[in-house]
């Protein structure tokens, strides 16, 4: 007990000499003297008192505080740095059982989220907010499904259950999160270079995941340290193959060998997700529709040959999926007339987060009366969050796709006009990735938070567009 009161006292001088002072530094310019005074003073008689007073279990835990409240202050002086980390973690970092289906990404992302609003109420005349036209269909899809989730309290058919409270709130966490995401990417990667780090790092290490197909004995590996509702996310896919297609096209700056390279990445991902699992869909049809986009955006006469060409190929291979699963096909159109023929009981808001999948067996389905969900993402959110929601979700992408095709004109060659072209390839990946499944945002009974990493990943690289726009409007 003694020894770890001494390790204790240790510690105690360490943060007060080190951690706070850097708390100090920043609260004098951030707070009144008297609110810095009562903090200082509360922390410091805390402290003092956990010490003498702590139960013997709990001092190790105190302990471990120290190398948190250091990360913290580094993330108050280095954003940067917690976006880096939470890229990594959405990759890699496994997570335990967790109540609700939570994981450690969304945990870490939550906690980002919260530190920047923290920051925003205690230093909001020092912190400078960039506006960009898509961050109001955002904040208005975040009224929305806000608005949603009170309005779902209300039971909208005799005898339905709700979804209980935390399938709701988990729901809500997804969309909420998912525009956090976003905003913390556009509001504090500032710098070029930290996008270009992000963006390098993404393609470096979704890549390591597709060379497991190729090198023997690195597959088991691979499957081991990457996050499977990550690599089993079509996003997972699709920003791979925007982002190294697009550097590959047309960042100028890039050496040949380079371009050469971030070509063959998009080839081995391209075989991966379409030769080796033609099966799955969602790996290969929104990676289509990404590469094709960022080609056509090039040249309008690029784009019209493309389109012929592709016109007979998409129709063989939208064939070969429907034959090749043709009850799944009807079943999904089964249940896409059921939803719709739902929310005309409430067609503005929706019926909130979740809901709808415990109303569903009020409309049997292949004569059974089961609970089911649409696997579509646009159904999903117009029975989640209505017709304003579903209307205010292409208000977003439409947003996005315009400002980035203004940039990709107004940048100069290098690596941000081509992140400009990989921005619109991820976007149409994604479009299309959500008229197969719930991918950009997880169906609290079907995706989930299990592959929600992927959906983080997601809204961090379209939160990158804002840094573009940044840049431009300096220059």
């Amino acid at each position: 007990m003694s020894y770890l009161l001494n390790t204790f006292f240790a510690v105690e001088g360490f943060i007060n000499k080190n951690i706070l002072g850097s708390v100090r530094q920043w609260l004098d310019q951030a707070m009144p003297n008297w609110t810095r005074n009562a903090i200082i003073l509360v922390t410091l008689l805390g402290s003092g008192v956990l010490a003498f007073f702590a139960p013997k279990d709990l001092l190790p835990y105190l302990i471990a505080l120290v190398p948190l409240a250091g990360g913290i202050v580094l993330l108050l002086r280095q954003p940067e740095i917690g976006l880096i980390a939470l890229l990594l973690c959405c990759l890699f970092l496994p997570s335990p059982d967790l109540p609700g289906g939570l994981n450690l990404p969304t945990l870490f992302l939550g906690g980002l989220i919260s530190l920047w609003l923290l920051t925003l109420t205690v230093k909001r005349n020092q912190v400078e907010l960039f506006y960009s036209r898509s961050i109001t269909p955002l904040l208005v899809l975040v009224g929305v499904t806000l608005l949603s989730f009170a309005v779902g309290q209300y039971t909208w058919f005799p005898f339905a259950y709700h979804a209980d409270m935390p399938a709701q709130i988990g729901g809500l966490i997804i969309i909420l999160f998912s525009a956090g995401a976003y905003l913390l990417v556009a509001q504090q990667v500032k710098d070029l270079r930290w996008l270009a780090i992000m963006t390098w790092l993404y393609v470096a290490l979704a890549f390591l995941f597709i060379a497991g197909w190729f090198v023997p004995g690195l597959g088991p590996f691979t499957s081991q340290i990457f996050l499977t509702g990550t690599t089993s996310n079509s996003l997972f896919w699709v920003w791979l193959a925007a982002l190294a297609a697009s550097q590959a096209l047309f960042n100028s700056a890039l050496k040949p060998y380079w371009r050469f390279l971030l070509a063959l990445v998009v080839l081995a991902t391209v075989y991966v997700s379409f030769g080796l699992n033609s099966g799955w869909k969602s790996g290969y049809l929104p990676i289509f529709a990404c590469l094709g986009v960022i080609a056509a955006s090039k040249s309008w006469r690029l784009g019209l040959l493309l389109a012929i060409i592709a016109a007979p190929v998409i129709l063989y291979l939208s064939t070969e999926a429907i034959a090749s699963d043709e009850y799944s096909y009807l079943t999904r159109l089964d249940a896409w007339a059921i939803i719709f023929e739902m929310i005309k009981t409430n067609p503005v808001t929706g019926f909130g987060p979740a809901n709808y999948y415990w109303y569903t067996p009020f409309f049997q389905i292949r004569g059974y009366s089961v609970p089911f969900n649409s696997h579509n993402q646009y159904l999903d959110i117009l029975a989640q969050t209505g017709i304003i929601g579903l209307i205010t979700t292409f208000w977003l992408a439409a947003e996005l796709f315009l400002i980035s095709w203004r940039l990709k004109n107004k940048l100069e060659p290098g690596f941000g006009r081509a992140y400009a072209y990989g921005i619109l390839g991820g976007l149409a990946g994604m479009m299309i990735g959500g008229v197969l499944a719930d991918w950009f945002f997880p169906f609290t009974y079907n995706i989930g938070f299990y592959g929600f990493p992927a959906t983080i990943v997601n809204w961090m690289f379209l939160g990158g567009l804002v840094t573009l726009e940044r840049q431009a409007k300096l220059k």
